[in-house]
């Protein structure tokens, strides 16, 4: 039995000897392998547009950039705020570069962002702000007269939004990653015509038998007229020029009984228009001179207004087609 034991113990030398070749072996393989890379970190207070990403690995400096990029630009209106998707232009950023440029950076350094856009894509968004937002201004128009002068609707400025600006403002703030809120930029638009800067306005009344030119609601000078018999009233209301004629003819009116057997009348001294015709777009009735200089001053007329010549032919210089003509 002794020498049993004893033949079982020298067989079991040679595999404890294996056993620890094994482990030895497993430990020198262990020791030799080399020990996992950390992941580089970006050098401390980098920033890429404005976006700190110092001390941040690649992959959560990249996630933070595409988050600050996809943010939208917001616009104030007078209608609320527009915002604007960096998708809404086609902009596009290039991240990978920038990461790739904060890594190798030294510390504290301000890296730009790549940012591409659509030009095309700005100027459509801004024309949606500008076809929403522009208001044309208004113009003061004659309304009629009193004593004191031609009377008007109130003329009221009007508003363009800034388009150049606004693009260049958006464009901006993709480039740089600032997304503060833009206002939006418009510029005031003055009226033509004002009360006061209307241009010329007749004003004839009846009662008074006076024409009054105005300038606006500045009186630039008055008249003495002849306006219609009480048979051939001068007719009231709001009209304009709407014909001048140098040296006109005068042709008879058919449709009226006083006229019946006259002949036309060539330019001259005997013509009843005298030499200037202001024809209104009241049927048959218009402002001139006259061969008749003493009617002025008097209900005299066939509906028409007479001036003295020479009167007729200032006047004549002074105002266009489309001027108001108020008859009181």
């Amino acid at each position: 039995m002794v020498e049993k034991a004893a033949e079982t113990c020298f067989n079991a030398v040679p595999v404890l000897r294996t056993l620890v070749a094994i482990l030895a072996a497993a430990g020198l393989a262990c020791a030799a392998a080399p020990a996992s890379t950390p992941s580089p970190l970006i050098p401390a207070g980098i920033s890429v547009s404005g976006v700190r990403v110092g001390g941040l690995t690649a992959e959560p400096a990249r996630a933070k950039l595409e988050r600050a990029f996809s943010r939208p630009v917001t616009i104030r209106t007078p209608g609320g705020l527009m915002r604007v998707t960096p998708d809404q232009v086609g902009a596009s950023s290039s991240i990978a570069a920038a990461v790739s440029s904060a890594l190798a950076a030294t510390p504290a350094s301000s890296i730009a962002l790549p940012v591409h856009y659509s030009t095309t894509r700005i100027a459509a968004v801004v024309g949606k702000l500008t076809r929403r937002y522009d208001r044309a201004p208004v113009n003061a128009t004659v309304t009629g007269a009193t004593a004191e002068g031609p009377t008007f609707t109130a003329s009221k400025p009007g508003n363009a939004v800034d388009a150049k600006a606004m693009e260049t403002e958006i464009a901006q703030a993709l480039r740089t990653g600032n997304r503060r809120s833009l206002a939006l930029i418009e510029h005031p638009i003055a009226p033509k015509r004002t009360a006061a800067n209307y241009g010329p306005v007749i004003v004839v009344v009846r009662g008074s038998n006076t024409l009054t030119l105005y300038h606006g609601t500045t009186r630039v000078r008055r008249f003495p007229v002849a306006t219609g018999q009480a048979i051939y009233p001068t007719p009231s209301g709001l009209w304009h020029i709407m014909d001048k004629q140098l040296n006109p003819w005068w042709y008879p009116p058919t449709y009226d009984a006083w006229a019946k057997g006259l002949k036309p009348v060539p330019p001259g001294p005997s013509n009843p228009l005298g030499t200037r015709w202001m024809g209104l777009n009241a049927p048959g009735v218009g402002i001139h001179g006259t061969d008749a200089p003493s009617s002025i001053g008097y209900s005299a007329s066939h509906g028409c207004i007479r001036m003295q010549v020479p009167d007729a032919e200032w006047l004549f210089e002074r105002v266009a087609v489309g001027t108001p003509v108020v008859i009181l």
